[in-house]
């Protein structure tokens, strides 16, 4: 059901809500303020994009975390013991993770992906980093650790969960920016990640504006809708009238 121009009550929901936002910052503010991944997922379902939610074992380090950013993608590859120097990339401690840390944009999520979960992609150290660059998060396909560092920064981190065992001898950034896929969910540099205690989703670029325009405006009905259902309004009525349950 389109809402717009539908007068719920008092309050009427803006037809032309893209309007809203100028720039990646009046989006995201607009995205923290009003958005949650389950009504973004909601909206990119009824568009026929059913495969984007990353694996729920990827969760916020802290409850209230929430992450809203452009996708830094980050390829992580396992390693095994000594590598020799036919590839002089793997005889670098890290790869190339410093340089793909260092790289890190103004509202960007370092996304990274591609190893084994059986040690931290991420820790205390690349989130001081990461907040001096400006970014926005970090979302890992695996582990994390330096927890109370972490913590102590207010770094949104999403991982699966924390564990010490380090990186550097056992996985290596091989590449950055370039495609990943997570569990079946395609991800590109740019791609606009949402994240929060119900898990983490990913906006392919090309939709975005569609996406959030229409996300904003199901969740200002939704709003109206508890109001009207805590008013004693039927859940039958109340989708039956404004098309949200």
């Amino acid at each position: 059901m389109n809402l717009n121009n539908i007068d719920m009550g008092n309050i009427a929901i803006k037809a032309d809500t893209g309007s809203l936002w100028k720039s990646d910052e009046e989006l995201f503010a607009i995205v923290r303020k009003e958005l949650y991944t389950a009504v973004v997922g909601d909206i990119m379902d009824k568009m026929g994009l059913q495969h984007q939610f990353l694996p729920p074992q990827i969760k916020p380090l802290r409850q209230d975390m929430f992450v809203v950013g452009r996708a830094m993608t980050v390829l992580e590859a396992d390693v095994f013991g000594e590598n020799g120097n036919s590839n002089l990339l793997l005889t670098k401690p890290f790869g190339l993770m410093l340089e793909a840390l260092d790289d890190l944009k103004n509202n960007e999520v370092y996304l990274c992906s591609g190893a084994s979960p059986t040690y931290a992609l991420w820790g205390e150290l690349m989130s001081a980093r990461a907040i001096k660059l400006g970014a926005a998060g970090a979302i890992v396909d695996g582990y994390s650790r330096d927890t109370n560092g972490i913590l102590n920064l207010n770094f949104p981190t999403f991982s699966y969960g924390r564990y010490a065992q380090d990186q550097a001898p056992r996985g290596k950034v091989i590449d950055f920016r370039v495609p990943l896929e997570i569990k079946g969910v395609r991800v590109v540099s740019g791609d606009i990640v949402v994240g929060d205690n119900d898990g983490v989703c990913i906006v392919p670029e090309y939709a975005a504006k569609d996406v959030f325009r229409q996300a904003i405006e199901k969740a200002r009905g939704e709003k109206m809708v508890r109001i009207k259902i805590e008013e004693g309004m039927s859940a039958k009525d109340a989708f039956e009238k404004y098309g949200i349950m």
